[in-house]
């Protein structure tokens, strides 16, 4: 994360923007502005209020996951923090482009507090991809098990895509490569934190139940919205599809959460024959209604601003120069070149 040059971030931030807004671009000229149009119109006070509830229940299932991942991997994270470290990640990875932002920055903090930037920043990592884990199991066992239209092979990709990484992950922890290389390094630390972190006996289980929960909440925010937007197929039809576009979701090709979701739901509902305008209409009012069940991040974010706005200037310390060739170099200015990880 850290080799990339900040041209190539940026390229990559641009790309994943462009990527969105095209998907959305296709969608309006194929549809129209009708089914985001009615998604806003659908929303109301109580399926706000009900969308906020199961956020509430969702993230701190997630932060109490992020906890036994970190603790895993030997830093600690007080629950609280990490409820309230994980509200204000969502809502910046809802708002801005990507995606991910609110987890790096969650990363950086968390690393920064405990003065390891680089085990935070694999501890929400892990966590992550332990999320992702269930998420895919969850959704292959919906598609196999409930009748839906879904093609055949898009099971078997699931199915490969979780063995492949179950085995990978079992190999890994197994026997981890020998050798001095840097590849070989991280590939030891990615062993002793699987190990350590993911499939320890004390924390496993744990971070396995609070993965489902927290899929589980996403399944009935979504199946929420698509009462709301007016869908009246019965739970069992619209779960299939529900599982589609949460995976979709999971994809960094986004405009604050908007993109491949309302393109995955518009060829989901529209291949089951619901119609591709009920499947936007839904991913709609599935935006709006995770941005009232993050409301309580805006409040943490405005706390923050506030206490800083109200934080004394502190004086300026003398700052003390060491001679360096034929320049004065600040002491601590040098001192920073490789503090990362």
């Amino acid at each position: 994360m850290t080799g990339r040059s900040p041209a190539s971030r940026s390229v990559g931030a641009v790309a994943r923007w462009l990527g969105g807004a095209t998907i959305l671009g296709v969608i309006v000229w194929r549809l129209g502005t009708g089914p985001f149009l009615h998604g806003l119109r659908a929303v109301d006070g109580r399926s706000f209020a009900v969308a906020a509830g199961i956020g509430f229940v969702t993230t701190v299932c997630a932060a109490w996951r992020w906890r036994l991942v970190a603790r895993g991997l030997g830093v600690d994270l007080p629950l609280r923090t990490a409820t309230a470290a994980y509200y204000r990640s969502q809502f910046l990875n809802t708002v801005l482009p990507g995606g991910v932002l609110g987890d790096v920055d969650r990363a950086v903090r968390h690393g920064s507090e405990v003065g390891n930037v680089g085990r935070g920043l694999r501890a929400v990592a892990w966590e992550r991809s332990a999320g992702q884990f269930v998420q895919l199991v969850l959704g292959l066992m919906v598609l196999l098990l409930l009748p839906s239209w879904v093609p055949t092979w898009l099971p078997l990709v699931v199915a490969a895509a979780v063995v492949g990484a179950l085995g990978g992950g079992l190999l890994l922890r197994g026997r981890p490569p020998r050798g001095g290389s840097r590849g070989a390094r991280a590939f030891r630390i990615a062993a002793s934190d699987i190990r350590d972190g993911l499939l320890a006996r004390h924390k496993g289980p744990g971070i396995a139940l609070a993965s489902v929960v927290v899929v589980t909440g996403h399944v009935a925010t979504l199946l929420l919205a698509a009462r709301t937007a007016g869908a009246i197929s019965p739970a069992v039809e619209l779960l299939p599809l529900a599982m589609l576009v949460l995976l979709a979701s999971a994809v960094p090709t986004n405009i604050g959460g908007w993109g491949p979701r309302e393109g995955a739901a518009a060829w989901a509902f529209g291949a089951a024959g619901l119609g591709a305008a009920q499947g936007v209409a839904t991913a709609t009012v599935y935006g709006l209604l995770s941005l009232a069940a993050l409301s309580p991040a805006a409040l943490l974010l405005a706390a923050a601003w506030l206490r800083r706005l109200r934080r004394p200037a502190e004086p300026r310390a003398p700052q003390e120069f060491a001679k360096s060739g034929p320049d004065l170099v600040p002491i601590a200015a040098r001192s920073e070149g490789g503090a990362c990880g």
